[in-house]
């Protein structure tokens, strides 16, 4: 399955494709794809709700509603740093001996197609294309061996950053992680089964129609299983969780001398099988 979430005026009406084009109207399964969703069994419950009512629910086209974020706001996104060996080459620093863990506030979550909103007194904000983990479960001291099994999904999403409150300003890199739309996600979560190695996919961005990111998972310093087994060693991962698990080479910053977005750019990223975000650039004022 591939669940998503479109606006209904100002109500967000949770839908699952029906076709590359056309999105079930789900408003009568009577759940949102949140943490008490996914926490009971909601997947399968779904499947089941599909199954008998697929045939009479209602369906809208995807490029006539604005799409939500695929999955009801999380209680936490949890990104994962200098994941790729060539990442870590370009920003010029010795691959990581443990994942580099980070957060992005909650509030920074937004639809993949929304505007991205360079904040006041910003000047650097950069894009970094990523595959997002959806926990399925409630994970703690999960072995490597059994992490998938803690997956309800996958999912596209852009962990946008301003650089120089990330790096310039001291402390953790959160506040330079957390404007608001800085953490879109979409256009849909593909249920674990539509995924059969996340480890290997391939994923890239446009910059104003230029590609400027061109990688695989398969150059991941720390794989999918890796980081969730190592996460839920510090922290509860809680059903609906979002992971991050960082970007490939070809983000602004590792550009000489660095690029970063100005208003009007357009910028374009997708993965293989989950589908493709599209975002404009506006300044905040």
């Amino acid at each position: 399955m591939k669940l998503t979430r479109y606006y209904h005026g100002d109500a967000i009406v949770p839908g699952v494709f029906a076709s590359e084009s056309e999105i079930y109207n789900c408003a009568a399964f009577g759940e949102d794809w949140d943490e008490s969703f996914f926490e009971n069994e909601g997947l399968s419950r779904l499947a089941g709700f599909l199954k008998a009512e697929g045939d009479s629910l209602p369906k809208v086209q995807a490029a006539e509603v604005r799409l939500a974020p695929s999955v009801a706001r999380p209680s936490k996104i949890v990104c994962i740093g200098l994941n790729y060996a060539k990442h870590a080459e370009e920003a010029g620093m010795e691959p990581p001996s443990e994942p580099v863990v980070f957060f992005k506030a909650t509030t920074a979550w937004a639809g993949p197609n929304d505007a991205i909103v360079i904040p006041r007194d910003s000047d650097k904000t950069d894009w970094e294309v990523e595959l997002a983990v959806v926990i399925g479960k409630r994970a703690k001291y999960v072995s490597e061996e059994d992490a998938l099994d803690y997956v309800a999904g996958y999912g596209v999403h852009n962990d946008y950053s301003e650089r120089e409150w990330q790096l310039e300003k001291g402390g953790q890199w959160v506040k330079g992680k957390s404007a608001d739309t800085y953490a879109p996600f979409g256009p849909y979560m593909a249920t674990a089964e539509e995924v059969p190695n996340p480890n290997e996919l391939n994923l890239w961005l446009k910059l104003n129609g230029e590609k400027i990111q061109d990688s695989s998972t398969l150059d991941f310093i720390f794989n999918v299983q890796q980081v969730i087994s190592y996460l839920s060693n510090f922290m509860t991962l809680l059903p609906g969780d979002v992971i991050s698990t960082g970007t490939p080479a070809g983000v602004g910053l590792g550009f000489d001398p660095p690029v970063y977005l100005k208003e009007g750019d357009v910028v374009e990223l997708g993965i293989d099988g989950l589908g493709v975000q599209k975002q404009t650039a506006v300044k905040e004022r």
